[in-house]
């Protein structure tokens, strides 16, 4: 596996080659001390992301984007997201592509942390929607506005020209869910030209709607899934040319083993697997409550042993006592095994966790 091999350096956008961004983007949660949020535990982060960096997944496709939603990345600080990103590109030695999250409270902060990304070696930009004001955030008209998002990935790109992958959530509307719509799509792609590929942030009808769209548009752009309950649907439709999502997290094994039968073509060793294996129950668990999604991401990273502890940085909320039960049934019925009892109990009390 290799990227793109210029490490940050594309000087336009002929250079850019979306293929190399054709991958299983796994977007990875971030460990902290149990007894102190405010301090990421680096080591145990770097023995996560090492896990991945195996060759049966890298000859997959699997790919990192460092400093995602599910990486908190909101509450961190620069240097951090910076360790974290350098933790990324050392575990991945070249041999997968790693994109850097870049978002900020103004559209100086954006650029910086592009720069940062650039200067570290990052392969490409994951840039987000907007945070602050009402105005460009919760109410925002996306339609009647595409600016407020495409100005900042346009002054991104002209300082960082590096290729972007695009996190499109806005206003939550009936036809896409939390997904930009098709008119802020277009408007975006036609104002940026190195967004190499979309996260489908999508309802199920609206992942369909974006996904011809993007099938259809005057350039390719990657159409990456995102929501682990729908995936099974996307390779049937034909809408997955890869992944941007945290299911990964959590479902490595059984997600590769069902990613591969569908690349196969056999599609009734997919089907047991998603049905008959618990790999769908377990997705259904993990993303019907959309606002717990990454509470629920890190509590069964965390179910499975792979981080010390479910905490997340205040003010994410800490888990609840029946998400931390239905999520242990919907690992082990997917055949996965759990961290003991015991130490679960010694967990829930130290964090002192509510019904």
């Amino acid at each position: 596996m290799a990227t793109n091999g210029t490490n940050g350096a594309h000087k336009n956008t002929s250079a850019i080659d979306p293929e190399k961004f054709k991958k299983l983007f796994f977007t990875p949660v971030v460990p902290f001390l149990h007894d102190d949020p405010y301090t990421i535990d680096y080591e145990n982060y770097r023995s996560f992301i090492h896990r991945f960096m195996k060759d049966e997944y890298l000859e997959q496709g699997i790919a990192i984007i460092a400093n995602p939603e599910a990486g908190e990345l909101f509450t961190l600080e620069r240097e951090e997201r910076k360790k974290v990103l350098q933790i990324c590109i050392e575990e991945a030695a070249g041999r997968c592509p790693v994109i850097a999250g870049v978002v900020h409270v103004h559209t100086k902060g954006y650029i910086e942390t592009a720069k940062d990304a650039q200067e570290l070696g990052a392969d490409g930009l994951f840039i987000f929607p907007p945070i602050g004001a009402g105005d460009i955030v919760a109410i925002w008209d996306s339609d009647k506005y595409p600016e407020i998002f495409s100005n900042i990935i346009q002054e991104v790109s002209a300082a960082v020209p590096l290729p972007i992958v695009i996190h499109p959530v806005g206003r939550y509307s009936i036809p896409f869910g939390q997904g930009l719509p098709i008119g802020t799509t277009k408007a975006i792609l036609d104002a940026c030209p190195n967004i190499v590929g979309w996260k489908m942030t999508y309802n199920f009808d609206g992942y369909r709607k974006i996904a011809r769209f993007l099938q259809r548009y005057s350039r390719p752009v990657n159409i990456l899934a995102a929501v682990g309950h729908y995936m099974h649907e996307n390779h049937a439709d034909r809408m997955f040319d890869g992944t941007s999502s945290g299911a990964w997290n959590y479902a490595l094994e059984p997600m590769m083993e069902h990613l591969k039968a569908w690349r196969k073509g056999d599609w009734k060793t997919a089907t047991d697997l998603w049905e008959g294996g618990g790999l769908a129950e377990l997705q259904q668990c993990i993303f019907e409550d959309i606002g717990r999604l990454h509470v629920r991401y890190k509590t069964a990273v965390w179910l499975r042993g792979l981080i010390k502890t479910p905490v997340t940085r205040p003010p994410m909320p800490k888990p609840r006592l029946a998400e931390i039960r239905e999520i242990t049934q919907a690992l082990v019925g997917a055949k996965l095994e759990v961290i003991p009892e015991a130490k679960i109990q010694t967990t829930i009390k130290s964090l002192d966790l509510v019904l």
